[in-house]
């Protein structure tokens, strides 16, 4: 991208952005497309966001009708988000851009923007996070980055750890221009993605997206369970390695990125909504972060957690309860068997005794260890 030296890009790096630009709000029509292809086909699942009214999102003059410009910025996450050390037992791991509050920054920067242009007499309105618009496609329109294979805006130093904003604004700003940049022959992330999501360049079946599932109300599939290893928020594996962000990666510190898994299980929900007030979590239920729990623990395989899974049969909720099941199932072994089989005596609901039952049989032939 060309920086034209106008004051809202200098605001802009001076509050801390890496990326900077200013796109037209003609409709991102092409986005529009994409968005439709992937909802016929079925690859975006129960997607909500900004699939929930593609239209929408995908012209932001629909909600903001006076708009002439969109300032569009990244900031990024790491060194400051940390790298998950390596696994411990009884901890899960966190992507790193749900670390901490990252958005914050993003806020920031977004703020003294939009204060910057109503000082000039203009209005504007600061939007990130924000199911009215299409992010990603205004960042590329604006030339902030360029689309990756692994669907993510990439830029230049940072790769894929960004956070990307806009603020909207009737100023009638000179345009910046797209990047004449791709990934080339670079195919790494699609091999990486542990569930083979990425089924081609740039393009995510979501419904096999680890990130997308542990943020989705329900079970998660029996089948992609062992999957998620010791994930319970997020996934970063085909951002880990992505070559434009390396050089960020290799100066993340080693000191956020793991919670512990008896502690999470053990919390009250007034506990884990203020843990997690920075996450996603349908409907802000926090059944379905212990859910994620209890299948990291299963990954675990380490029996020494079968007493606290155990526990979980007897809960009201069937969705943890047949996710205990299976955890106990994935760990093996005597103690977790004789728990399954007390839970097969008195369970009531078809669903959880099926879960149990393919848990005793999984049991059979897989030894506990530590």
């Amino acid at each position: 991208m060309e920086q034209d030296g106008t004051p809202v890009h200098a605001v802009a790096m001076a509050a801390g952005a890496v990326g900077c630009g200013v796109a037209s709000v003609e409709p991102f029509a092409d986005a529009l497309t994409t968005m439709q292809e992937r909802r016929s086909s079925g690859m975006s699942g129960s997607l909500g966001f900004t699939f929930r009214d593609p239209a929408t999102a995908t012209d932001i003059l629909k909600t903001f009708p006076w708009a002439r410009r969109l300032v569009v910025v990244a900031t990024t996450y790491l060194p400051e988000a940390g790298s998950p050390s390596g696994p411990a037992p009884g901890t899960g791991r966190v992507a790193r851009f749900a670390t901490h509050h990252h958005y914050e920054r993003l806020a920031e920067v977004l703020g003294a923007i939009a204060l910057n242009l109503r000082t000039s007499g203009h209005r504007a309105e600061a939007i990130h996070d924000d199911n009215r618009l299409v992010d990603r496609a205004a960042a590329v329109r604006a030339g902030v980055g360029w689309w990756g294979k692994n669907t993510m805006v990439l830029t230049p130093g940072h790769g894929p750890w960004i956070l990307l904003g806009s603020v909207v604004t009737d100023a009638d700003l000179p345009l910046d221009t797209a990047m004449s940049r791709s990934c080339g022959t670079c195919s790494a992330c699609l091999p990486a993605c542990p569930t083979g999501a990425l089924v081609e360049p740039g393009v995510l079946d979501v419904r096999l997206c680890l990130a997308y599932l542990l943020q989705t109300p329900g079970a998660i599939p029996r089948e992609l369970r062992e999957a998620v290893g010791d994930r319970i928020y997020g996934c970063d594996d085909c951002l880990d390695v992505c070559p434009p962000g390396n050089r960020s990666l290799s100066l993340a510190t080693a000191d956020r990125g793991r919670v512990d898994l008896l502690a999470v299980l053990a919390a009250s929900d007034r506990e884990l909504e203020s843990a997690t007030e920075h996450w996603y979590v349908p409907k802000r239920r926090m059944d379905y972060v212990r859910r994620n729990a209890l299948v990291a623990l299963g990954n675990s395989g380490d029996d020494r957690h079968v007493y606290v899974v155990a526990g979980w049969l007897g809960n009201g909720s069937s969705t943890l309860r047949s996710h205990a099941a299976w955890a106990l199932g994935q760990i093996g072994g005597d103690q977790a068997r004789r728990a399954l089989d007390a839970a097969a005596t008195v369970e009531s609901d078809s669903g959880v005794l099926a879960e149990i039952q393919h848990a005793v049989v999984r049991c059979a032939g897989r030894p506990a260890v530590r």
